[in-house]
C-alpha cells in the first residue's frame, strides 16, 4: 500500500473510525456546536478554573527540550469521548465536571474498594511526591505533565503474586461524554499494562500540566502518562483500576488488532500497515520543518529496555 511521506501519523484517521464518523458527526449535532464556536464564545468557556500546584518536584526523567505551548497541548487531542477531530475534545469537554471523582480499585490486591480523587493523589509516606515530568509523547509533543509514579499509588493497594496486569477504564457516561452515544470504539474505554512497566518510574499518573490541574479535554482529572508507548495507551478519565492475571484486552486492540497491539512500544522499525513511522514531526513545528527520525521506545531506550528483553518487538507490537 502505498505511504505519502508528507503525511504525519497523526493526522491520518483509522478506518475503523473513519467508517463511522459521518454518521456520528450528524447524529451528535456537532457541526452546529462547531458553528457556535466561530463566535469565540464556545473556545472561551471550554474550561472550569484550573488549580495551581505549589512545591513541584523537577522529574529525574524530564528533558531538556522546550515544552509545546498550552494552546497546542490543549486544543490539538485525541479523545475520542468527546469527538473524533483533534479539535473537538476542547470544545465539547467544556462542561464537563470532574469533581466530586471516585476510583474503583478491584481484582488482585488486597486493599480492593473505592476510592476518593483525594486519597488517591494525596502522597501516603515521605517518599511519595508529585513531579512535574516534561516528556516528549510520541508523534507529537513535548508536555510538561504534573503527576504521581503510578508505582506509589499502586504499591498503596498491596497487589496479589497473581497480579501479572493492571486493567485502566475510562468513565462511560454519555450524557456527559457526548461520543460515547455512537459505537466508534466498544465503551468504555479499555487500556492495561504489564505490571512492571506500571510499576517503572516513568510511568506516571498525571494530574495536571503546566502546573496547574488537568484540563478535561487532557483527561481529567487523572489520565495515565506511559511516555515510551504510542499516546493512545495513556488512557485518560479513569474509574477504575483492576489487578489481574490474564492479559486485558484494550479497546483498540479489540477494535483493530492487526494495526494496534497490546504493547505499543514505539519502533521505528515496525511500520504501520497503512503507512511508515520511521519519521516523525512534532506538532507546532510547522508544516515545512523538517521531519525527524522516530527513536525506539520514543528515546527512552536507556530507561525501559530492559522490560522487553528476549521479546520479538515485532510480533509484540
Amino acid at each position: 500500500m502505498y505511504k505519502d511521506p508528507s503525511i504525519r501519523p497523526s493526522e491520518i484517521t483509522d478506518e475503523f473510525v473513519y467508517l463511522n464518523r459521518r454518521r456520528f458527526l450528524q447524529a451528535a449535532g456537532f457541526a452546529a456546536l462547531g458553528a457556535a464556536a466561530s463566535s469565540g464564545k464556545l473556545l472561551a468557556a471550554q474550561n472550569r478554573e484550573l488549580k495551581g500546584f505549589d512545591s513541584l518536584i523537577e522529574s529525574p526523567f524530564s528533558t531538556d527540550e522546550a515544552p509545546n505551548s498550552w494552546e497546542d497541548i490543549t486544543t490539538y487531542n485525541n479523545f475520542y469521548e468527546f469527538g473524533t477531530d483533534k479539535d473537538q475534545p476542547h470544545r465539547y469537554a467544556r462542561d464537563f465536571e470532574p469533581h466530586p471523582w471516585d476510583v474503583e480499585v478491584a481484582g488482585e490486591c488486597e486493599k480492593a474498594g473505592t476510592y476518593a480523587f483525594e486519597d488517591i493523589v494525596r502522597p501516603h509516606q515521605a517518599e511519595e511526591r508529585i513531579y512535574r515530568l516534561r516528556c516528549v509523547e510520541a508523534w507529537s509533543m513535548v508536555i510538561p505533565w504534573v503527576g504521581i509514579p503510578l508505582a506509589h499509588i499502586l504499591k498503596r493497594f498491596e497487589p496479589t503474586s497473581r497480579a501479572r496486569f493492571v486493567k485502566f477504564t475510562t468513565l462511560h457516561d454519555p450524557e456527559r461524554m457526548p461520543g460515547q452515544r455512537w459505537p466508534v470504539l466498544k465503551w468504555p474505554y479499555v487500556e492495561g499494562l504489564r505490571i512492571d512497566e506500571a510499576m517503572h518510574p516513568l510511568t506516571i499518573m498525571a494530574i495536571g500540566l503546566y502546573g496547574k490541574e488537568l484540563p478535561n479535554q487532557n483527561g481529567a482529572p487523572l489520565r495515565l502518562v506511559v511516555p515510551w508507548k504510542y499516546g493512545f495507551k495513556s488512557i485518560k478519565s479513569i474509574v477504575r483500576i483492576e489487578f489481574t492475571e490474564e492479559q486485558p484486552v484494550s479497546s483498540w486492540e479489540q477494535a483493530a488488532p492487526q494495526e494496534y497491539g497490546f504493547y505499543a512500544n514505539v519502533n521505528p522499525n515496525v511500520d504501520h500497515p497503512r503507512w511508515s513511522q520511521a519519521r516523525e514531526r512534532r506538532i507546532g513545528a510547522g508544516a515545512f520543518a523538517p521531519k525527524q527520525s522516530t527513536l525506539m521506545f520514543n528515546g527512552y531506550g536507556e530507561q525501559v529496555a530492559q522490560l522487553y528483553s528476549g521479546m520479538d518487538l515485532a510480533r509484540h507490537y
